[in-house]
């Protein structure tokens, strides 16, 4: 019960990735199968370094050929005279081959690095696949055998897959709609991400700030980490140590993917920043800026998912893609947002290009708007599908209280009208 519980993503409940197993035809000594891979994820993709695929063969089975996938090892595979399999493991682990393969070595929807798009940002993307050759002697649809033990990485731990189980065999359309085919067989097996599993820190947090208080709420001290962690010594570097390029090109070389991050309070290597940045007289204006401080990744196809309920008014998003999520279709308070294609999808790492902004204009419902109590602020926020760790609500900016000066209404009212004139003249 635990395991679904940790797995389950009340914002995406229905979000897996889909393994469908099609064998297309049988040979003399086993079948040729096309694996292909569907991220029905909404906002979490599948990043370089791309993902590994893994299962135990029931039987006895090798690998004579592939297209469009290999096998990271071949194995032992001495007793073959003359052809030699391309894998004789019992448990081989597959990798998607990189874009620029040959032609001749492809098929659809491969060769992209292991890199999978998610469901909302890119559809005609969110798929992965290849080809295998089976051989099993004497395998027929009577006989053979569905591979165990589906492991999936993307391109660390995160995901848990269940068994493989028969269903409805796959049908094709041929490209001018003329004809239908269909696979021999075909087997699914249904993998789930859990953010417990992936890594034993948080990846991200959440800090704010107001224009109607001075205060800047930071996220808390070392959401991510500590900096003075003696298990992990020199898991940060300051930005300006002299030192800078040596140690993330050294530290690169032990471990390309480990998070080697800007030495902060928090030691997390992304930061979202929610400002309320304006207050119109049937309007408020946010300001949210995406920091990375890791000096190892930069973030491609990245998403922001954002839970507050003003978003059924949104009125306008600047230099963002926006798409509301309704899990539950009554309900439309929850934003996806990510770069703009060759502008700002491109998360750089560390450094003066490491960050994107948007601003978010919002029309206010005067039966809930209100500055009071935080309900300006998110009530989540996601990462590439990570949750991020906000700040406690007792901390969050608070409006000046009446008691401490008699002209703060006064003040308020000049500021909303200021704020006012500048909308209507930008909007002119």
């Amino acid at each position: 019960m635990v395991k679904v519980h940790q797995a389950y993503d009340s914002l995406d409940p229905n979000g897996n990735i889909t393994i469908k197993w099609d064998v297309i035809s049988w040979t003399p000594d086993g079948y040729v199968a096309v694996v292909t891979m569907f991220n029905f994820q909404q906002y979490r993709h599948i990043q370089a370094p791309g993902w590994t695929l893994g299962w135990t063969w029931a039987k006895k089975e090798v690998i004579w050929s592939m297209m469009g996938g290999q096998a990271t090892e071949q194995g032992d595979c001495s007793k073959y005279k003359g052809n030699v399999p391309h894998c004789c493991k019992k448990d081989p682990t597959i990798v998607d081959l990189l874009p620029g393969t040959p032609y001749n070595q492809q098929i659809a929807n491969c060769c992209k690095g292991g890199v999978i798009n998610s469901w909302v940002q890119d559809p005609t993307n969110a798929a992965s696949s290849f080809q295998v050759s089976v051989g099993a002697a004497g395998t027929t649809n009577k006989t053979v055998r569905v591979p165990k033990n589906f492991t999936l990485k993307a391109p660390g731990p995160g995901y848990t897959c269940g068994p493989a189980k028969i269903v409805k065999p796959t049908k094709y359309v041929t490209p001018d709609g003329r004809r239908v085919t269909q696979a021999m067989m075909t087997w699914n097996v249904t993998c789930t991400y859990s953010q417990f599993l992936a890594q034993k820190t948080p990846t991200c947090c959440v800090s704010l700030s107001s224009f109607y208080n001075d205060t800047i709420v930071p996220c808390p001290t070392c959401t991510c980490g500590c900096q003075n962690n003696i298990t992990q010594p020199g898991s940060c570097v300051d930005p300006e140590s002299p030192y800078l390029a040596s140690v993330v090109s050294d530290r690169a070389k032990a471990n390309a993917y480990a998070p080697l991050v800007q030495c902060t309070s928090h030691m997390c290597p992304i930061r979202i920043h929610w400002h309320v940045k304006l207050n119109y007289k049937d309007y408020w204006r946010v300001k949210v800026t995406i920091t990375n401080f890791n000096y190892r990744m930069n973030y491609t196809l990245w998403n922001l998912v954002v839970q507050h309920p003003n978003f059924d008014n949104l009125t306008q998003i600047f230099s963002f893609n926006y798409k509301p999520l309704t899990p539950y279709q009554s309900i439309n308070d929850t934003a996806m947002l990510w770069g703009i294609k060759f502008y700002n999808d491109l998360l750089m790492q560390a450094g003066p290009l490491g960050n994107a902004q948007s601003e978010l204009l919002f029309r206010k419902d005067k039966s809930t708007f209100s500055f009071e109590k935080g309900w300006a602020f998110p009530r989540r926020v996601y990462f590439n599908g990570d949750n991020c760790v906000m700040p406690p609500p007792d901390e969050y900016p608070y409006l000046p209280s009446s008691s401490l000066s008699r002209s703060t209404p006064f003040l308020m009212l000049i500021m909303t009208l200021i704020a006012s004139v500048t909308f209507l003249s930008e909007r002119n």
